[in-house]
């Protein structure tokens, strides 16, 4: 019998002993008992407390830290009670007459009151251990000036918020203390919970904070919508408070050992939805065991497309691309998270064809992940040639390699902005699109392509662009007041991405259901309001106009295509998409020839002639027609 803690068992013995010696004594008022019943109550001992040890044991109760315990271990304990408690009636009554080792039972009055005695005398020291952990921790983070921390509010009474209360009461690192909670519940007001009172609804912000002085709020609600936590930011900014939040479960389990128990608002809790279920078990056979090779892997979404492939166990992972600088970053990253996988980095230009081919050749990967892309679509506007070489002759040389090594999955990373595209990027996209579905037409291998719109938090996207603005004191620039974008996490639509793959069956075309577009002028003032802060001067936004290449909303599929839904709800497949024979020879004929068309109006002209729809002079006009002007209802944006 293994135990761990042995400080217990000695416990539980002396205990078990002074039990049944008080409930003798008790039950024959006084030590008179002894003479006539010291022996049996030593064979009862003899046998009841290598009973009582060996299920306390069984129920683990000797593996547990019980500076940590919780209602998991109250219920040990309570089973433990009546089950030895049970055990012993029988030893008294009919054990040890049956074993000859009494001539009568014990009496039951003694017994109940053995295991009542047993029972208390198991519990306390436990709950001992408990309650000096807890005081050793509320000590430790109140002395050297706790209560001199600004007081917080914390928005939720449920589990979350207590946790949240227990860590921040322990934590004088956090940088202000809980004072009381509120909660929409009307059956939790004036009541107390973990020490904090409950002391109104979320609408009584305002009122609680200039009662109790609070300068912090806490947002506390995992099941709440980005609608509700953006008004109770708005709430909480109206009251002069700065507001906070605890970070979901996924971030906590991902959370490095001693970080905070709550963090800022971020912009994607305000764009919260509900979560989003995968299929791991599917995705996890594809990857368990296999090489997987993702190009573009420094790249915001290569890199998460690494992080949640490597947690799979693959046999493999090949990091391509052609920055030294992020494919350091994210191979150091994987290998101090997963030191047991197999990492192999190439710095690789996915547009040198022989030396792709080479490196598929030699790792052989079950599926292959194509991410490096060129996605600015003002710098591509500017720089046309490079559009088509790196998004079109790359996505073609990494085809055309996985053609050649077998591979069986390929997944293309494509964007909104190949329906009818507006700009060189788009357009090369689409064509990107169409060099995936030929070769699946050709191959008859899943090879498949993923459109989604913009991630939060990629590099170069709106909002670190909007964030250094707000910083410098502003102003933010927006191109104009009613531009939309959908938007979703750079880990959800790697989610979604990896889900498109193990769905793949022939040349389909997956799209992400991202919710609802968003505009960006509100974007913009939901940011000012989570970074400016209360005291901080108002920021101006500032509309300059379109830039060519933009439309002012985007789309995720053509008019010739229709939406079906597939086995996931998130994960859309378009119809309509086949290319026929003709589209693959003009292909083949259309590729070569952008190296030798250095006269951009000419790689214009030659887009405008095979990209369905690519009409930016159209689009442009239609952009550039819409009165460019600040509604009255958008001020600048402050306190």
């Amino acid at each position: 019998m293994v135990v761990r803690n042995r400080y217990l068992l000695v416990s539980d013995i002396v205990t078990s002993v002074a039990a049944g010696v008080l409930a003798y004594t008790a039950r024959f008022e006084g030590l008179g008992w002894m003479a006539t019943e010291g022996r049996v109550l030593l064979a009862y001992l003899a046998l009841a407390i290598p009973l009582r040890l060996i299920i306390r044991w069984s129920l683990g109760l000797y593996q547990r830290v019980w500076s940590l315990a919780s209602i998991a271990e109250m219920e040990r304990m309570a089973v433990a009670g009546v089950i030895s408690g049970s055990s012993s009636v029988l030893v008294g009554t009919v054990g040890l007459t049956s074993l000859g080792l009494a001539d009568h039972r014990i009496p039951l009055g003694v017994l109940l009151l053995d295991g009542l005695l047993a029972i208390c005398g198991m519990v306390a020291p436990r709950i001992a251990v408990r309650i000096s952990e807890r005081r050793a921790a509320r000590s430790s983070g109140r002395d050297r000036g706790y209560l001199e921390l600004p007081g917080a509010l914390i928005v939720g009474a449920g589990s979350a918020g207590q946790i949240a209360a227990r860590e921040l009461a322990a934590r004088k690192s956090a940088g202000f203390r809980p004072v009381a909670f509120l909660d929409d519940d009307p059956r939790k007001h004036g009541l107390v919970v973990g020490d904090l009172p409950v002391l109104g609804a979320s609408e009584d912000l305002a009122k609680v904070a200039m009662a109790t002085g609070a300068r912090f709020a806490v947002i506390a609600v995992p099941s709440a919508s980005g609608d509700a936590i953006r008004t109770l930011v708005q709430r909480a900014r109206q009251a002069g408070l700065e507001s906070r939040i605890v970070p979901s479960l996924h971030e906590h389990i991902a959370r490095a050992s001693g970080a905070q128990p709550v963090r800022q608002v971020r912009i994607e809790d305000l764009l919260q939805r509900e979560p989003i279920v995968t299929d791991t078990a599917a995705v996890r056979a594809m990857v368990a065991g296999n090489v997987v090779l993702v190009t573009g892997a420094g790249g915001s979404i290569g890199s998460e497309l690494c992080r949640q492939l490597a947690a799979m166990n693959p046999s493999e992972l090949v990091l391509v691309g052609r920055g030294e600088n992020s494919i350091f970053e994210i191979q150091q990253e994987l290998t101090w998270a997963y030191p047991l996988l197999p990492l192999t980095p190439v710095i690789l230009d996915v547009r040198d064809a022989e030396r792709m081919r080479a490196v598929m050749m030699e790792r052989r990967p079950a599926a292959v992940f194509h991410a490096a892309a060129h996605k600015h679509v003002p710098l591509m506007e500017a720089n046309v040639l490079e559009a088509l070489r790196n998004n079109v002759l790359g996505t073609k040389s990494v085809v055309d390699a996985a053609l050649a090594a077998n591979v069986p999955r390929f997944v293309l990373i494509s964007t909104d902005k190949a329906v009818r595209p507006t700009s060189v990027m788009g357009a090369s996209k689409r064509i990107a699109e169409q060099v995936v579905q030929l070769a699946a037409q050709e191959s008859g291998r899943p090879y498949v392509s993923v459109r989604f719109g913009n991630v939060l938090g990629s590099r170069g996207s709106v909002i670190p662009t909007f964030l250094k603005q707000i910083e410098q004191g502003g102003p933010v620039l927006i191109t104009h007041p009613e531009m939309r974008r959908y938007f979703m996490t750079i880990p959800e639509a790697v989610q979604l991405v990896l889900q498109a793959c193990v769905m793949g069956s022939g040349e389909e075309v997956f799209c992400l259901d991202m919710g609802e577009p968003v505009k960006i002028v509100d974007l913009a003032k939901d940011l000012i309001a989570l970074t400016a802060g209360p005291s901080r001067p108002e920021i101006e936004i500032r509309f300059m106009g379109a830039r060519p290449g933009e439309k002012l909303y985007e789309e995720m599929f053509f008019d010739a295509e229709h939406a079906q839904p597939t086995s996931h709800p998130k994960v859309l497949h378009s119809l309509g998409t086949q290319i026929d024979r003709g589209l693959g020879e003009r292909l083949r004929t259309l590729l070569p020839t952008f190296e030798g068309i250095p006269n951009e109006i000419q790689l214009r002209k030659l887009l405008d002639s095979s990209v369905e729809d690519f009409r930016v002079e159209v689009v442009q006009a239609l952009v550039m027609s819409v009165p460019l002007r600040v509604p009255p209802e958008i001020p600048p944006v402050g306190r």
